[in-house]
Formats: C-alpha cells, structure tokens, sequence
C-alpha cells in the first residue's frame, strides 16, 4: 500500500494505483513457487486495496504482464527449442513489447477506466487462454 503522504494525495485526487504483477500470479509454473507466491501477493494487495481504498474513490489494479522483451527473456532467445515452447503457449506467437504493458497501465490509471477497480489484467498475448504458464524448464 502507499505511504501515508501518498495516500492522502490520492484520497484528495481520487487517484489510481496500478501494480505490476505477472501471468504467474494467475496460475502456478515448474520451479517458480518463491516468484508466483511473490506475484500473487501483488494481485491480492491490489484487491484489497481496492476494497480498502474505494470508498474514497482510488482506485487499485495490477497488470499482469505474460513474457515480455526485457533482460529476463535473454536466457531463452538464444534457444530455438525453448523459444518453440513459449510460442506454443502463446497464440499470438510472439514476445510483448514493454510499450504494450505500459499501454495497459496508461489506460488503469486514465479516466476511460474509472469504472475499474480491483482487477487483474492479462497482458500476456493470450497465454492465460492457453492451458497454463510456461515451463521452461520441462
């Protein structure tokens, strides 16, 4: 949750809190309990914040982004079979780009959303469609 100063800024405001959180907080994957437990933490502390916080009128959402083209991704671009599991995972058969992900978090915090509170948004090219996370490692 915010600090103090900053919670009393959006009371005043009627602000918007967005979280990132990751696909991971939505189901479980191979080897990455410390992570997905992390994550889900995210998640629920952005419902209760929304709960907690609404009547004030701020609002809390995470954005859960899928694999995206960052530094974490390196260790399976360079692998052709590893990159062929991820893209069978994902229907739109690619990585997202973190201008989508910031995309998402411009629209939770902009006025189009001022009838959303609590949610967590998928931005994963349709992995959560899928039948689950990724595992890499099997």
């Amino acid at each position: 949750m915010p600090g103090r100063t900053c919670l009393v800024h959006l009371k005043e405001t009627w602000g918007s809190i967005v979280n990132i959180g990751s696909v991971s907080s939505l189901g479980s994957g191979w080897s990455h309990a410390a992570y997905n437990a992390a994550k889900g933490g995210v998640a629920n502390l952005t419902r209760s914040a929304a709960c907690d916080l609404g009547k004030f009128g701020v609002r809390a959402n995470t954005v859960a982004p899928g694999l995206i083209v960052t530094g974490m991704l390196d260790a399976i671009m360079d692998d052709d079979a590893l990159l062929e599991k991820a893209w069978d995972r994902i229907p739109l058969r690619r990585a997202g780009q973190p201008e989508e992900i910031a995309s998402a978090v411009a629209f939770l915090a902009s006025d189009e959303a001022a009838w959303i509170t609590g949610i967590v948004l998928p931005v994963d090219g349709g992995q959560t469609c899928t039948d689950g996370g990724p595992e890499w490692g099997k």
